[in-house]
């Protein structure tokens, strides 16, 4: 198996069942996440070496405009795709074989994890995977210790508040919180220090 029919059969949403060839090409490319975020996590780097090396992970070039915090994990690296402008802070885990589409100006904080595979619900299958994507719209906002699971599209200009678990699509420039999380608010475009107190409750 190659790298582009892999991903093919993760973006179809076709279940990896357990012990077949495309979960063993999985574990292939495990290995090569694991080996490059040590690296990404080990020492200090310029933020130009980080892009270079976060590009290497994923497959495809970083803009110039992208920022990370390290460390970041993830078991794939993959099936990335990131947009400009957009900033992943400390302690990050992606989740990505699934597929993992991020926006230009997305802010995404300490601690969140994205994940986009389920397992089966039957005990005796439940080493096979379900991969969902996760799509990030632009200028979201995700707060820290956040979890964005599974087949969730997150809207223009959402903010996901701090410590959310969103099992469920989030309308765009709306504000969702807690467990799971629900839409507690919509953001106006003009700001005030209502707004800037509100965010205060999101932390990135």
């Amino acid at each position: 198996m190659e790298l582009r029919e892999f991903l093919e059969h993760l973006n179809s949403g076709t279940p990896v069942i357990g012990g077949s060839d495309t979960h063993v090409y999985m574990h292939t490319v495990s290995q090569e996440a694991l080996k490059i975020t040590t690296e990404i996590n080990t020492g200090y780097h310029e933020p130009s070496e980080l892009r270079a090396l976060f590009s290497k992970l994923i497959g495809k070039e970083v803009d110039e405009s992208f920022g990370l915090f390290p460390p970041f994990y993830t078991d794939c690296g993959k099936n990335i795709t990131i947009g400009k402008g957009v900033f992943i802070n400390m302690g990050c885990k992606f989740q990505d074989q699934g597929g993992i589409f991020i926006g230009n100006g997305v802010l995404i904080g300490h601690n969140v994890v994205l994940a986009t595979l389920n397992h089966a619900m039957s005990p005796n299958q439940r080493s096979t995977m379900i991969p969902k994507p996760i799509h990030i719209g632009e200028n979201v906002w995700i707060g820290s210790n956040s979890t964005i699971l599974p087949g969730v599209t997150i809207g223009d200009g959402a903010i996901v508040a701090a410590g959310a678990v969103v099992t469920k699509d989030v309308p765009e420039n709306t504000i969702v919180g807690g467990v799971p999380a629900k839409v507690m608010r919509y953001i106006k475009e003009d700001f005030s220090m209502e707004s800037l107190n509100m965010s205060q409750e999101c932390e990135v």
